[in-house]
């Protein structure tokens, strides 16, 4: 039988030390995507009120074509500001 237990503190050790080293690295990526998520959310809120005068109008020619951009720039922001406030 052994003593030694398969988590001693000296095994974590390596692991906490790689923690510590990237933790600066994750809090300035924090730092550098929190206005981005900020801005893509409320993007996310009112791209769809653009919608509504193409509706409206009808879509013929080229609003049609802006319609569908404005769909692909409300998704967009849908994914990349899913996460703010979280």
């Amino acid at each position: 039988m052994s003593n030694s237990s398969p988590t001693a503190p000296i095994d974590r050790l390596p692991r906490l030390q790689e923690l510590a080293e990237a933790w600066p690295l994750r809090r300035s990526l924090e730092v550098l995507t929190a206005p981005l998520r900020f801005v893509a959310f409320w993007a996310a809120v009112a791209l769809p009120f653009l919608y509504l005068p193409l509706l409206v109008g009808g879509l013929e020619g080229q609003q049609a074509t802006v319609f569908a951009g404005l769909l692909l720039a409300n998704v967009a922001a849908l994914v990349l500001g899913h996460e703010h406030g979280r």
